[in-house]
């Protein structure tokens, strides 16, 4: 029988939290009796990420392998083409937003494909808040990404997104972006595609092991964003 829900989780060194994540999730499915597969991509990682992920297969785990480390972007893109879901869920391995939330973004999927976890608008709820550095960083990162098109949304870096599955894998054969930036081209495609695309308050918590870096990977995703817009412009 096939999945209703997908959930795509990319995981690069994770082995210290991927285990207790999957446990919630999966526990969390089968208590809402859920058709579901769970898809976690590991993006070359080098400690056990992949030999605790494929100790739940039992649990509806998939573990896909990327050979090397490509990205987040890469990752989720090679999770969502193959998935099986009438519904993509996309969450990260850490778990920020708890996967309860998912009934949050559910009602909105009838009238808009791409449903964004926000942690920006009013109905919110953030139990420990990013240090102020990275907030600043986020805000400056909105900002120069209205300018390269995607305007009207205040938080599209969330990892925890709901998606129409088969919108959703149409979107990912044509998105490009290996990094961090792919949520931005992913949104800048559904729009252009004429989807609608709404956001929704969530919980989250911020992940003291945050692997972005503030100034690096902030200077690649805006490198990103100018490589897609000249590539889709092709």
């Amino acid at each position: 029988m096939e999945p209703v829900l997908s959930v795509v989780i990319p995981a690069y060194n994770e082995a210290n939290r991927l285990g207790s994540t999957l446990l919630r999730i999966s526990d969390h499915l089968v208590r809402k009796r859920a058709l579901y597969e769970i898809l976690v991509v590991d993006d070359g990682s080098r400690d056990d990420t992949v030999e605790i992920a494929e100790g739940f297969g039992e649990q509806g785990v998939t573990v896909l392998r990327q050979p090397k480390n490509r990205g987040k972007g890469a990752a989720v893109r090679r999770g969502v083409l193959a998935s099986r879901g009438s519904r993509i869920l996309l969450s990260d391995a850490d778990l920020s937003t708890p996967i309860e939330d998912l009934e949050r973004l559910v009602p909105h999927l009838a009238s808009a494909p791409l449903v964004l976890g926000s942690r920006s608008v009013s109905s919110s709820e953030i139990t420990l808040r990013q240090p102020f550095y990275r907030e600043f960083m986020g805000k400056t990162f909105n900002r120069i990404i209205r300018l390269a098109g995607v305007g009207g949304i205040r938080d599209t870096q969330c990892g925890f997104k709901l998606l129409d599955g088969e919108i959703a894998r149409s979107l990912f054969a044509e998105l490009i972006t290996d990094g961090f930036a792919f949520d931005v081209e992913l949104v800048w495609l559904a729009r252009r595609a004429g989807h609608e695309v709404v956001e929704v308050g969530v919980h989250w918590h911020n992940s003291p092991d945050s692997r972005v870096h503030p100034i690096r990977d902030s200077l690649a995703m805006l490198r990103e964003i100018v490589r897609f817009r000249l590539h889709h412009r092709k």
